[in-house]
């Protein structure tokens, strides 16, 4: 057999004569004539000395070996148009943009290692990164076609694609001179100090007023602060106690005292992507590279996040 002889055209007439049973039938759906498609399967014949159908009045029969011979070229095509997509792939990412929103501490602490990482590999693609503090903001950038990837804490809803990538725990935070008279830290001596906390629309926020409300809890903020660095500021000064999400709070000053909460609240943290979206190939590469990075623990090394 001369391989060299062996052309595509003939592979492709050889599936398409077995799955349809006849030769007008392979050359509609090929948009050649019969009668090439009838030459295309006569000179693969010849090159390869074996006799891949039978002809007669009811159609074409594969014979036996033309069914082996059949699992070679669908495999063989089909190699064609991996390389076909791998090409594609490689040419849609040679230029483009994402565009991610996030809530600001995963902005802050998460997101600079995952797109170092993917500038690395992706040079000509740039990056736009949005910070919001809410939720619902960032979910309306995605419909409203604002932003291709978005990373949250609350859950979403149907219309939205999710993959959760870690959970974060509640912590309180306490002043370097605070002395506690009961350890664990109940809910009862953290309310005796002045307690710093989010703004009433934040969604930090609502996630712990939530919790409280389902333990029968309350707390009266002495202090609404929108930034978390201020927050923790502040209480390093002395002036109160909080709770916060331990990645917002990072990095941690050395002597503020940090506390389990007495009952324990986690948010997780979501990326999600419209469900609905024609996504182009720059945006599977940084969800591809984001994946990789939380596999190999590159982002929860350094930070006591639960992956």
């Amino acid at each position: 057999m001369n391989q060299d002889s062996i052309k595509l055209t003939q592979l492709r007439a050889m599936v398409a004569v077995a799955e349809s049973g006849n030769f007008s039938e392979a050359g509609l759906h090929l948009g050649v004539s019969q009668s090439a498609v009838s030459h295309a399967i006569a000179t693969l014949e010849e090159e390869l000395g074996v006799i891949l159908f039978s002809r007669g009045r009811y159609g074409a029969h594969i014979t036996p070996v033309g069914e082996r011979m059949l699992h070679h070229a669908r495999q063989m095509l089909n190699l064609l148009d991996a390389m076909d997509k791998e090409a594609a792939l490689a040419k849609g990412l040679q230029g483009g943009q994402v565009r991610i929103t996030s809530i600001r501490s995963v902005a802050t602490h998460v997101l600079p290692e995952v797109i170092a990482q993917f500038r690395d590999r992706y040079p000509g693609i740039s990056v736009a990164l949005t910070e919001y503090r809410g939720d619902d903001s960032i979910e309306q950038a995605l419909r409203e076609g604002r932003a291709d990837i978005g990373f949250t804490c609350l859950p979403t809803a149907s219309e939205f694609e999710t993959l959760e990538l870690f959970r974060d725990e509640y912590i309180a935070l306490l002043p370097p001179d605070a002395k506690l008279n009961h350890l664990p830290l109940t809910w009862e001596e953290l309310a005796t100090y002045p307690m710093i906390m989010p703004a009433a629309n934040d969604y930090c926020s609502l996630i712990i007023d939530n919790h409280l409300t389902q333990l029968n809890q309350s707390i009266s903020p002495a202090y609404r602060i929108t930034e978390d660095s201020t927050i923790v500021g502040m209480v390093m000064r002395g002036l109160g106690a909080t709770i916060i999400a331990r990645l917002a709070a990072e990095p941690l000053p050395a002597d503020v005292q940090i506390h389990d909460l007495p009952v324990p609240l986690v948010r997780t943290i979501r990326v999600i992507t419209l469900r609905d979206a024609l996504h182009p190939p720059s945006v599977y590469a940084f969800l591809d590279t984001l994946k990789g990075s939380f596999s190999c623990g590159n982002v929860a090394e350094g930070l006591r996040i639960k992956v």
